[in-house]
């Protein structure tokens, strides 16, 4: 039997999974999530997880998984540095267990290695989630919806297929969509918003996020409203109507509840077509490639109120909610997990029967 951490470092929100797997079958598992805006204190990355260590109980460990997002973060100058920072942090703290790290062909390397070729582990995440999925469906489309961003990640015969493998890349064919269930600007999601048998622009300013609407609407509540609020300000409906009052220059004694409301709504529709958007171009890669059904998988912390709104906006075979196939707390830290179960793996192969 071993035990493995995984980790899932973002640029908001650190991700943790202690397995323990025997003969490549889960006996346990438990997930943790850490919020830690990584560009305010980059150099406290090595006790955050620590902390996430010790919230699992993680007292024995056979090795420690890996896996990265917050490179992107402008606490670092480029990439490279980034990853190199994560990955000196990372050592620092598991300075005597093996440590794997994650590369965008979903294959797991050395600490060495990745200081090495750093571009290759940089952004990696999806592929931990590709990866375990894989496991249980052979042709599918992954849809992960975050708090701050949105993966697609197509499967074909058992294999991740993304044509991107760097941001970039993966911006442009639609397996990355900068929109998530708590972190997004909502002027990035709307220039313009109807009002009052008028069409107001939007104020370019920092004034609400995705998570006032999400709480506005009932999509989330107080709890799952993890990050930061655009005000320093609470996470209660009231205070988030206000917040998006300010996205078109008003607040509360000049708009109505409703019109507030309303303004979320049209707001959240137009959020959904965005994933859908991404959605559309991967499904008909992924239906190009195999034959037969391709089902659509949601996860993530928006996999209901996002995910699966927008996968019923596409004409797909089917939807499967990946909690039906995993443990349900895996849904929240799906990266982690999966990067937590490959590490498993090559411990055991690695270990003599």
């Amino acid at each position: 039997m071993v035990d493995v951490l995984g980790y899932d470092v973002g640029g908001a929100n650190t991700k943790a999974a202690f397995v323990s797997a025997k003969n490549g079958k889960l006996l346990n598992a438990e997930v943790a999530v850490e919020y830690f805006p990584v560009w305010k204190q980059p150099e406290k990355l090595a006790s955050i997880l620590l902390t996430l260590k010790q919230r699992l109980d993680a007292r024995k460990l056979d090795g420690v998984g890996l896996t990265m997002t917050a490179e992107l973060s402008d606490a670092y100058q480029t990439k490279r540095e980034g990853v190199n920072q994560i990955l000196g942090c990372v050592k620092q703290a598991f300075p005597d267990l093996p440590v794997y790290v994650l590369n965008t062909e979903a294959e797991l390397e050395s600490l060495d290695v990745a200081n090495q070729e750093p571009l290759g582990v940089a952004a990696a995440n999806w592929a931990a989630t590709g990866w375990l999925v894989a496991q249980h469906l052979k042709n599918c489309v992954v849809v992960d919806v975050g708090s701050t961003s949105t993966s697609i990640i197509p499967i074909v015969n058992g294999q991740v297929v993304a044509r991107g493998k760097t941001d970039l890349d993966k911006l442009i064919c639609g397996e990355l969509v900068y929109t998530g269930s708590l972190r997004t600007n909502v002027a990035a999601i709307v220039q313009s918003i109807p009002i009052r048998n008028g069409v107001a622009g939007v104020a370019s300013e920092l004034f609400a996020l995705s998570g006032d609407i999400h709480i506005i609407l009932g999509n989330i509540t107080g709890k799952d409203y993890t990050s930061e609020t655009a005000d320093g300000r609470g996470k209660t409906v009231a205070e988030a109507l206000a917040r998006l009052a300010r996205v078109v220059c008003a607040d509360t004694e000049m708009l109505t509840r409703q019109e507030i409301i309303n303004m979320a709504q049209y707001i959240y529709v137009k959020q959904i077509r965005q994933v859908a958007e991404g959605l559309t171009k991967v499904y008909s890669y992924a239906k190009s490639l195999g034959s037969g059904k391709v089902p659509v998988v949601v996860t993530g912390l928006g996999k209901n109120f996002i995910a699966r709104k927008a996968t019923e906006l596409v004409s797909v075979d089917a939807i499967v909610d990946l909690g039906t196939l995993l443990p349900e707390k895996a849904v929240l830290a799906t990266p982690a997990f999966g990067v937590a179960l490959m590490t498993a793996n090559k411990l055991e192969g690695e270990t003599p029967k």
